[in-house]
């Protein structure tokens, strides 16, 4: 059994605000403990409930986040910026379940540090008509490789989003959200143990079954105009409206590539404190 876990640090045990997850930063330095906590308290109940091989896939900011020195032996480690599917790569390589650990509730939502792809720039995303936070669109892609969503953790706003993406999947609230900076938190001994008890029982449905690519659109929306025309440019991207753009695409795998692109244009345009 082998399966991928997909880790973002927002939904970390303990993760709060800004400093906590940005790279640099005395306190990020601090929850980089704690983040490779989570990852190892799953990692233990994965093994415990069959699998054999797990490969976690750096998915925060900079991808280079967690403590390879502090990692569970029995883990690989995929870090590093630059990986064509982002958060998703490895799901192509014949896993059979994946994990969203550290996850977050999408832009527009609330929840902790709440937000999709761009920390603020990005007030909602909607795939097929249905509002998506990163979980939601992550779990479209999975499923177009026949790969079953097993855990999901975050804070419970999260668990709440992921109840409805990934309906037989394990959730585990590290933190229960107060506002966007502020979460009412469970110490790391205890979110361990729920984290590796949920990631054992979540074994159970580790079946990879065959996976079927389908169209996909997509929409987003900014905080600017200038935004969405910068991202209009690209092939395929029509703006819909002041703030927003929409595409389509023959496939998840290619919609998510597209959607990359557009993030990275308009992160692109963004002018010091005018956005």
């Amino acid at each position: 059994m082998r399966i991928l876990i997909s880790a973002d640090m927002e939904g970390a045990t303990g993760v709060t605000w800004t400093d906590d997850v940005v790279p640099g930063t005395e306190q990020w330095q601090r929850f980089r403990r704690l983040f490779t906590g989570d990852v190892n308290a799953v990692v233990r109940g994965l093994h415990a409930g069959g699998a054999s091989d797990v490969l976690v896939n750096e998915a925060h900011s900079s991808q280079r986040n967690l403590l390879l020195e502090d990692l569970d032996d029995r883990a690989r480690l995929l870090t590093g910026r630059h990986k064509p599917l982002s958060m998703m790569q490895g799901i192509d390589s014949g896993v059979d379940g994946v994990v969203f650990l550290g996850y977050h509730a999408g832009a527009g939502a609330d929840g902790v540090l709440s937000h999709t792809y761009l920390e603020n720039q990005i007030t909602g995303v909607w795939l097929d008509e249905v509002p998506a936070s990163e979980g939601r669109l992550n779990a479209a892609l999975a499923a177009e490789h026949g790969v079953p969503v097993l855990l999901v953790s975050g804070d419970d706003r999260t668990c709440e989003d992921a109840a409805d993406y990934a309906p037989g999947a394990q959730l585990v609230a590290v933190k229960e959200c107060v506002s966007r900076y502020a979460a009412i938190c469970l110490p790391p001994s205890r979110t361990a143990e729920m984290l590796s008890a949920a990631a054992r029982a979540s074994m159970d449905r580790a079946v990879r079954a065959p996976g079927a690519a389908a169209a996909h659109r997509i929409e987003v929306e900014f905080d600017a105009s200038h935004l969405a025309q910068a991202a209009a440019v690209v092939p395929t991207v029509e703006q819909t409206g002041v703030r927003r753009v929409g595409f389509d695409a023959a496939s998840m795998t290619e919609a998510m590539k597209a959607f990359k692109v557009v993030t990275a244009i308009a992160a692109g345009a963004v002018q010091g404190k005018y956005g």
